[in-house]
């Protein structure tokens, strides 16, 4: 039997209120949805599924713990899902100008060094800012951070899941513009169930190429 190592790795989007306690705890999250599809889409596979997005993280935090919370686990595959928070603590009273060149600087150190140090593919997942109150700004500013994002997945990712453009287009025949997230930026159940099924659907080809 084939065995996959898969890491989900990012911020509050896959954390999503993981015991972190037990980094097999998939949370309420995308991880949860993504995992019992992989699984039972490939029954041949024994899958060790391991969380380790943890809640507010940027793009240097999660180059500080690559280490320890991706790299040491030697996954067969580790997804990202990172980058909105540099944007979103650009504003508030506890405010960290992460700069677009910062954030590309920061997560092109990530890609390299899982290049250089694993043997993992690479699961890239596009951050996104959906309709919401006070979200203009966040989503003016990303209009900068995607094109980053997508330029760097071209050059490391296995696979790339632009989830900006699947919640762009699934919106338009959602009549209510919160139906997968009250915030515009962390998913309810809704949300996490459709990031979970694209996820798998992107990355059981990847698998069975193992």
């Amino acid at each position: 039997m084939k065995k996959i190592t898969l890491v989900f790795q990012g911020d509050s989007i896959t954390d999503a209120g993981r015991d972190k306690r037990n980094y097999f705890n998939m949370g309420n999250g995308y991880p949860k949805y993504a995992s019992a599809l992989l699984a039972e889409a490939l029954p041949e596979v024994d899958f060790t599924f391991i969380n380790q997005g943890i809640g507010g993280n940027r793009t240097d935090q999660l180059h500080d713990r690559l280490y320890k919370d991706a790299i040491e686990f030697d996954p067969d595959v580790i997804s990202i899902l990172i980058g909105i928070n540099d944007v979103w603590h650009r504003y508030g009273s506890a405010k960290v100008a992460t700069t677009d060149e910062q954030l590309e600087l920061n997560y092109r150190s990530i890609l390299t060094r899982l290049k250089k140090e694993t043997h993992a593919k690479i699961v890239m997942i596009a951050p996104y800012v959906l309709d919401a109150d006070d979200k203009d700004m966040m989503k003016e500013d990303l209009r900068t951070v995607q094109p980053i994002i997508r330029k760097l997945a071209e050059e490391f990712a296995d696979v790339f899941i632009p989830l900006d453009e699947h919640f762009a287009k699934a919106l338009q025949t959602q009549p209510e513009p919160k139906f997968y997230s009250k915030d515009g930026v962390h998913p309810n159940e809704n949300g996490a169930e459709f990031i979970g099924k694209l996820y798998a659907e992107a990355v059981k080809p990847l698998i069975e190429r193992l």
